[in-house]
């Protein structure tokens, strides 16, 4: 038996339209974020599942509740499914920091699972309760389909993380999930992953 997870990015919030990193921060939907999760509910009224998860953070919940609401379905949260901690780059661009920090910008660029940000979750943990998560989501829901509301670079992680990609390459590998975009992997018992689409418009 396996489950088939459904993986979307929230909807924009207005950190996101300009380019900055919200990570643990709560930062709201924009209107058109507000759009996109609209869009997001009426692919997921075509295309069912059988149950909706969340990251707690509010861009997520608010970007899936219209797809519960379409289906009738109750909105479940997992924590370890919010999006990494960016340390001192929460609310800033890479650019900006760079200007500060030119040193450490570009060795982040170079390798930014060995040289996060000063301050920032160690990306390693986060892919591996991400996909903790994931797999306790697919043991859960064997035989079903379930729609994963999250964070792009959480995502990226994790999706190398059972891929079995190197960590430090999902910015080169994977450099964005669209907001709202459907990314399907199918995930068996013992956590064996199969991906199936990446990034598929649900317009």
């Amino acid at each position: 038996m396996t489950a088939t997870l459904l993986l979307t990015r929230h909807g924009q919030t207005i950190w996101h339209a300009e380019n900055r990193y919200a990570g643990i921060t709560d930062v709201p939907l924009t209107e058109t974020g507000h759009v996109q999760a609209q869009s997001l509910a009426h692919w997921i009224y075509t295309h069912p599942v059988d149950a909706i998860w969340t990251s707690p953070l509010s861009r997520a919940v608010e970007t899936a509740q219209p797809a519960c609401r379409a289906l009738a379905l109750t909105l479940h949260q997992d924590h370890d499914l919010r999006e990494c901690d960016f340390g001192v780059v929460e609310g800033r661009t890479l650019a900006e920091f760079e200007a500060e920090n030119p040193h450490a910008a570009q060795a982040f660029r170079e390798d930014p699972v060995n040289n996060p940000f000063p301050g920032a979750e160690d990306p390693r943990a986060a892919a591996a309760r991400g996909a903790i998560a994931l797999r306790r989501i697919a043991t859960a829901h064997q035989g079903e389909r379930v729609l994963v509301v999250a964070h792009n670079t959480l995502l990226r992680l994790v999706l190398c993380s059972l891929l079995k990609i190197p960590a430090q390459n999902y910015r080169r590998v994977l450099p964005r999930l669209r907001n709202t975009a459907i990314t399907e992997v199918r995930m068996n018992s013992e956590g064996a992953t199969a991906l199936m689409s990446l990034n598929v418009p649900c317009e």
